[in-house]
């Protein structure tokens, strides 16, 4: 298992991962819609970054960093493909956000979700995520607030 920058090669995989996992529990967003369609666009052309989680070189999991206004970086579109949930890969994407935005000098890292994500939830906890108040979102499934500081 290896975590990789993204490559345009990617692009299908970042999508249908998300996807996948977006159906099971919710309803796509016109939001997820803009940025699954358009990753270089949407994120890497706004100084984010996007990490793949490969297994032999097939992608099994990705997450997104994208760059917030006040110096942080948003944790977005992170999911792991279902028969590799618990095994460890999505704290290992986490923590090359947690690396990456050091490297770059973030502040810190938000995220939002939702409160019926309990795995999830304690992946972030046990991250050094903190709940925040509720905020403005793009996202109706979103509940749940929370920042790490870098």
């Amino acid at each position: 298992m290896e975590i990789v920058e993204y490559r345009p090669e990617h692009a299908e995989a970042f999508r249908a991962l998300n996807e996948a996992w977006i159906s099971k529990h919710f309803v796509l967003e016109p939001k997820d819609r803009e940025v699954l369609g358009d990753p270089e666009g949407q994120i890497l052309a706004k100084g984010g970054r996007i990490f793949m989680a490969l297994d032999d070189g097939r992608p099994v999991g990705c997450v997104a960093l994208l760059k917030m206004a006040d110096g942080g970086y948003e944790v977005a579109k992170m999911t792991v493909a279902e028969g590799l949930r618990g095994s460890g890969v999505g704290k290992r994407l986490m923590q090359a956000c947690v690396d990456e935005g050091q490297r770059l000098g973030g502040r810190r890292l938000y995220l939002e979700t939702n409160s019926g994500l309990a795995p999830a939830l304690a992946l972030y906890r046990a991250m050094g995520f903190r709940d925040l108040a509720p905020a403005e979102t793009a996202y109706a499934r979103a509940d749940v607030f929370m920042e790490r500081p870098l």
